[in-house]
């Protein structure tokens, strides 16, 4: 999304006239989501500025920076958790993602499962990105390097929530150390103890120009008839 993207982070990109955060965060509240944490890093500080602490969306917000230089997704949300934001459970989506779920069955997965880590995947046969995983016998195999042997089969895309155990993080990424959470998923993935919960709606993502066409196009069609 460059050049906008270097004065603005992604999750202030206007959808519509309207921050993609503000979306994101009623869509979060409507779900029974009390409280965020952003793990943010390049233009942050805007994105604290703007939200603030959450309480117009009803929400208890947080922020904890990466610092001086980006960890990788894994090493942000280690320091997240180092910090005290996170205990125990939590979920983990995107700051550019738009989904379409309910979390209340996919806790309810990840309870059952007795696994430490759960992933939402959709049957997306190469429809929006590279399908990167194998679900079957409620558990996914995820390899987003998508290996020769495993193509085939590949027929599932990670949906874009995860739900963990802070300990998982703990003990497979250290302290400051750079490092990605899709090799962690993998890694849970090739151990077995990665579970699944399938989505059938697409997701909507604002990492690109398409992608935001796309987001803008389908919350004008599911606005209400005569709907200014």
């Amino acid at each position: 999304m460059r050049p906008l993207t270097e004065t603005i982070p992604k999750a202030l990109i206007p959808v519509n006239g309207e921050p993609f955060a503000d979306l994101q965060l009623r869509w979060l509240r409507s779900l029974g989501v009390d409280d965020v944490v952003y793990s943010v890093a390049h233009l942050g500080e805007t994105i604290a500025e703007h939200v603030g602490d959450g309480s117009r969306f009803g929400l208890h917000v947080q922020y904890v920076f990466d610092g001086e230089r980006n960890l990788g997704t894994a090493g942000a949300l280690r320091t997240v958790i180092d910090a005290g934001s996170v205990t125990g459970v939590f979920g983990v989506l995107n700051g550019d993602s738009y989904l379409s779920l309910d979390l209340a069955p996919i806790e309810a997965a990840f309870a059952a499962s007795g696994r430490p880590a759960l992933m939402t995947v959709m049957r997306n046969r190469g429809r929006w990105g590279d399908s990167n995983a194998i679900f079957r016998g409620g558990g996914v195999l995820y390899d987003k390097s998508r290996p020769e042997r495993l193509r085939p089969r590949m027929e599932w895309i990670d949906y874009g929530y995860i739900v963990l155990r802070s300990d998982v993080l703990e003990e497979r990424v250290r302290p400051g150390e750079v490092a990605d959470l899709a090799d962690v998923m993998r890694d849970l993935s090739v151990a077995g103890q990665l579970a699944g919960y399938e989505v059938d709606e697409r997701f909507y993502e604002i990492g690109t120009p398409q992608g935001l066409a796309d987001l803008e196009r389908h919350l004008m069609a599911a606005r209400p008839s005569g709907h200014g």
